[in-house]
């Protein structure tokens, strides 16, 4: 058994080592290109005539992150979580939602861990850090509440143990 098959056995490791993590991290890349593209027609092209320079990137910056998002949403709805759609009925807008906010949250801390581990190492090597756990913690987030995987797993633990399925909180009348 190679290093790489063990790594794949563990819980959760493993799992972000399957198709579906190699999948997120594409769609990731693809959102970046989105970024860019848009960020550099915005900036020369789109808004070229607005001054001061800072709010042009700013407004840049907003329209360049908001397209990726959109990108990186639908490209993870329709390919790396696919298999869900049919188990998983959260209306889109609402989806949407709670991948923004899941991404935000990956932001806020890559943000926090880049600032942590850079009194210890090079700011890009405490960046790049940062960028793969706030990665893993972005898919796992994305993984559970976005598109489903807790729900589906409840729905699973319910069929199993149906004297237990409805007693969560209080007893109903």
């Amino acid at each position: 058994m190679t290093c790489f098959e063990r790594l794949r056995q563990l819980p959760l490791l493993g799992r972000l080592l399957r198709h579906r993590f190699i999948k997120f991290g594409i769609v990731g890349a693809s959102g970046t290109l989105v970024n860019v593209a848009v960020l550099y027609l915005a900036q020369e092209t789109l808004w070229v005539t607005i001054t001061p320079p800072s709010l042009r990137l700013n407004l840049s910056l907003a329209v360049a992150i908001f397209f990726a998002t959109i990108n990186n949403f639908l490209l993870n709805r329709a390919w790396t979580w696919l298999d869900r759609r049919p188990h998983v009925h959260t209306p889109i807008l609402l989806q949407f939602g709670q991948y923004t906010i899941a991404c935000w949250l990956g932001i806020a801390l890559q943000f926090a861990l880049t600032h942590a581990f850079a009194s210890h190492l090079h700011y890009l090597l405490a960046n790049v850090l940062a960028i793969i756990i706030a990665s893993i913690a972005n898919f796992v987030l994305n993984d559970h509440w976005t598109f489903g995987r807790l729900r589906l797993l409840i729905r699973r633990w319910r069929r199993q143990h149906p004297q237990h399925g409805e007693s969560i909180g209080p007893p109903r009348r």
